[in-house]
């Protein structure tokens, strides 16, 4: 409950000899009204320490993706409802000629800021972010682009590609408040997996604070990375779709044992 004098926003519905949770009737049957008791618990939430790293940013939580959501949730509550969420991660590349005449790529990485709330310090792809309720892909691109990483509409249209999508399931640990105990939450995630092209010149600056620096790595820095003992880890959910690349564009070959796996893995969760 939202308030000891308040009606329960959910309640256990024992239907079809499962125990389920749902919203009662007194949250009315619009989106908004969904929305504003829903919050009204994840608020008290946020208030006993459960939930922390609150970003005022609302996520849809519907059947699938295309489809009208049912209500608006915080973005750090979602995963206490186990609902499936939606984002954006670009890797930012750059093509060249080398000395020899042969192509070569590298890939723009960040190092998160320290104040994070989650991963501080770790490295990160250029541009990444929650899929807001109310935004296209694209519209969330650009602007993800532009508030990351300065770069402008113009460079992210002429350069960016859509390539698929990664989904995956993880179990978050929620430490209780003066206790050692700990509760889980499942977090639900589905990637659009996006490539873009910058310009030689092109340098990213550090707009919002949501990291420190930029730099570039070549692929076989890339690779390295991909290590599990290399010494400076990235964000993990940045590790599927920088191999959803790498096995993309041919750097890692099928004669590899376990190709096949980490192909069936990079969807294995939910994609809908």
């Amino acid at each position: 409950d939202a308030s000891p004098e308040s009606k329960p926003v959910f309640e256990i519905s024992s239907s079809s000899n499962k125990e389920v949770l749902i919203l009662s009737e007194r949250v009315g049957h619009t989106c908004q009204a969904r929305s504003d008791a829903v919050m009204e618990v994840m608020t008290k939430l946020r208030q006993d320490g459960m939930i922390t790293g609150w970003r005022d940013e609302l996520l849809p939580l519907a059947e699938r993706f295309y489809d009208e959501p049912i209500l608006l949730v915080e973005r750090a509550a979602a995963p206490f409802l186990g609902m499936q969420q939606y984002g954006v991660h670009i890797n930012g590349l750059v093509q060249s000629v080398k000395p020899d005449g042969q192509q070569d790529v590298t890939m723009w990485m960040a190092r998160r800021s320290a104040t994070k709330s989650k991963y501080p310090g770790m490295l990160d792809h250029i541009v990444a972010g929650g899929q807001p309720a109310g935004l296209g892909l694209m519209e969330n691109v650009i602007k993800e682009c532009m508030e990351e990483a300065g770069i402008s509409e113009s460079i992210t249209k002429a350069g960016i590609k859509a390539t698929g999508g990664i989904s995956y399931e993880t179990i978050e640990h929620i430490p209780e408040a003066d206790s050692e105990k700990s509760n889980c939450v499942i977090s639900r995630s589905m990637l659009f997996c996006y490539d873009l092209y910058l310009p030689e010149d092109f340098e990213p600056k550090v707009i919002d604070g949501e990291v420190d620096n930029f730099f570039v790595w070549s692929l076989d820095e890339v690779m390295d990375s991909m290590k599990p003992d290399f010494h400076d880890p990235i964000k993990p959910n940045c590790y599927p779709c920088i191999i959803d690349f790498l096995l993309r564009d041919g750097h890692i070959s099928p004669e590899v044992p376990g190709y096949l796996d980490i192909l069936r893995e990079l969807r294995g969760g939910y994609c809908g």
